[in-house]
Parts: C-alpha cells; sequence; structure tokens
C-alpha cells in the first residue's frame, strides 16, 4: 500500500465539499500535468492520500482520503464546455486520468505548510521542497504518519503511532502519535504546471 499527498484548492473543493458529496467520494478530475497524472495512474486501490488545502489561509494538510477506484479515463478532458477541456484528447486517445477517492477522515486540527517546514523529520518530502508545485505526489510513510500525527488522526491506520510516543525534531511540540486517515476531492485545471481550478 502507497501512501500519497493531493492538492486541492479550498474555494473550488474543500475536503468539507468531499465530506458532503455521495458516498463522501469524488472522482479526481482535471489534472493537466504529465507527472501528476502518472502518479494518479501509479495509485491502488487501498492507498491512503493526504488531502491538502492549497492556495489556501493557511495551505494545510486537513485529512486523509482512499483510493477507491484505480486510475481510468478523464472525460471533462474532451469535453469542450469543461474547464479542463484538452482539444488533444478523446474517447480513443484520453491523454489524461483520473482516480475516485472517498473520505477516511478530516484532521481535528489542521496541520499548516509554515509548520510542516519546521520539522526535521519532514526533510526531503517533495511538498516542501522550493518551487513544487505538482498537485499529486507520493509521501513516504513515515512522512505520511507524522503528518497525521500531527494533525491528531483518529484513524487506526497505522499502528505505528498507535504504539509509542514521538518527538517531533524541529517542531517544539511533544505529541503522542496516533492513528491517521485521510481526503480528498476537488478541481484543478493545471497546464504543464500551472493549476487552474483544483489541481495540476
Amino acid at each position: 500500500m502507497q501512501t500519497w499527498l493531493a492538492k486541492s484548492e479550498a474555494e473550488a473543493f474543500s475536503i468539507e465539499d468531499l465530506a458532503r458529496a455521495p458516498k463522501r467520494t469524488t472522482h479526481w478530475e482535471g489534472v493537466r500535468n504529465y507527472q501528476a497524472r502518472n502518479f494518479l495512474r501509479a495509485m491502488q486501490r487501498g492507498d491512503r492520500v493526504l488531502y491538502y488545502h492549497s492556495n489556501a489561509d493557511p495551505s494545510a494538510a486537513v485529512g486523509i482520503a482512499e483510493v477507491v477506484r484505480e486510475s481510468y479515463p478523464d472525460p471533462t478532458a474532451w469535453d469542450a464546455t469543461s474547464d479542463y477541456y484538452d482539444p488533444r484528447a478523446s474517447p480513443e486517445n484520453p491523454v489524461w486520468s483520473m482516480v475516485d477517492l472517498r473520505l477516511v477522515e478530516i484532521f481535528p486540527r489542521p496541520v499548516p505548510l509554515s509548520e510542516l517546514r519546521t520539522v526535521r523529520a519532514l526533510d526531503g518530502m517533495e511538498l516542501l521542497r522550493r518551487g513544487s508545485r505538482l498537485s499529486v505526489i507520493p509521501v513516504l510513510h513515515k512522512h505520511f504518519e507524522l503528518i497525521a500525527a500531527l494533525g491528531n488522526s483518529k484513524s487506526s491506520f497505522h499502528p505505528m503511532t498507535a504504539k509509542k510516543k514521538s518527538k517531533v525534531t524541529g517542531s517544539r511540540s511533544v505529541l503522542s502519535k496516533k492513528k491517521k486517515s485521510r481526503i480528498r476531492t476537488g478541481q484543478t485545471l493545471t497546464t504543464d504546471s500551472q493549476k487552474i481550478g483544483r489541481r495540476n
């Protein structure tokens, strides 16, 4: 099982919107960056995803979602009325893909980007790399667990965090690692590496 992070602009599709969606599930459509698309295609059913509000005040990890349907063609790519329309795409040559995500948990405590940057144990995480713009990225299990712990996650997904307390080096808090889970559904039209609505 892999762990990931997916960004959604809170004004376009927040984690609360996902919570209100039928069966708390959404299509993760509108990705228009090849590397992010390839990450979507690598996702497998049951993978967990940190839901991240981008371009928010503040930008933050806000919960956990689960992949419930693996990669399939994104029909918004050949829909001329869609914000995510790509004239190169067609049903025969979809070009772009999407997955379905279901909400697992909204964190009791959002974890802002400014705080994540202070945690030495997260050094090397793609999200924290200067200039990083991808809306879908892989996340190491240890980073996923730590962020979920910072968010006071209630999920039982991560047994390691349920067993022991862990110091967050570089942050001034010592917290009990609890259990985790995540969420996300939203949109992001991004061409090359620009986001126009939800993701890229």
